[in-house]
């Protein structure tokens, strides 16, 4: 399938969504003028749908990282009823379960599980970095266990069955239909209804020993051309 008509796919669907939100994970460094590719695009497509986006830029946001609650001694202890965050203004929907947002004071992760909850889409932007998602990405991801925990070992309710979810990522040369199936699937254990359209990635070539510099500079061009450009 040709980006043009993914892209087309994917406006066409969010159309459809009354509150999105957006979560980019790619990052450049801080002082840096150049704003990641999948950032680019998210910003896009916000642009031509309009006000019912939300985008949150997760790695602006101080989130720590995962402490493994799933898997210690005493067996799997993450997302339990003991692990709520306590604050109605940080967690108004009293679902936020995590003992990372209780054992650290100034953890940030409750402003994308407040959005998130209170959106019937959402959709994780980011990149493909040594063949897996970048580790924004992750740190992310592994946070929110919670949420698949609730549904899957505690035998509660599934908090996101209503949500709809997608993953759209860039890369360079290697891997990015590998990930974009390995995501699709996480997504899908977490319990959100995964929709297909939401769902792609961009790769500048196939060709993964391909690490010339002069492919490295045409890739954003080429990225406008194939894909911004278009919306």
């Amino acid at each position: 399938m040709n980006k043009n008509k993914e892209v087309n796919q994917t406006i066409m669907y969010l159309k459809k969504k009354k509150k999105i939100l957006f979560l980019t994970t790619s990052n450049r460094w801080i002082g840096s003028k150049e704003k990641p590719k999948s950032t680019i695009l998210a910003e896009r497509i916000a642009h031509n749908i309009g006000e019912k986006i939300t985008i949150i830029d997760v790695t602006k946001l101080k989130i720590y990282n995962c402490e493994g609650n799933i898997s210690g001694q005493n067996g799997n202890n993450c997302g339990v009823t003991k692990a709520v965050l306590k604050d109605i203004k940080k967690n108004p929907s009293g679902c936020h379960r995590c003992w990372g947002s209780i054992n650290n004071k100034d953890d940030e992760l409750w402003k994308i599980s407040k959005e998130l909850l209170k959106s019937d889409c959402v959709i994780f932007f980011g990149s493909v970095r040594w063949g897996q998602m970048n580790a924004y990405y992750q740190k992310l991801i592994e946070r929110l266990s919670w949420i698949e925990n609730r549904h899957s070992t505690l035998r509660e309710d599934n908090i996101v069955k209503k949500i709809d979810a997608g993953i759209i990522i860039t890369g360079q040369n290697w891997n990015g239909k590998e990930v974009i199936k390995t995501q699709k699937k996480i997504l899908d254990f977490y319990g959100f209804n995964v929709v297909k359209s939401l769902c792609w990635n961009w790769q500048y070539t196939t060709k993964e020993d391909d690490e010339s510099n002069e492919s490295y500079i045409d890739a954003p061009n080429k990225f406008n051309r194939e894909v911004i450009l278009k919306i």
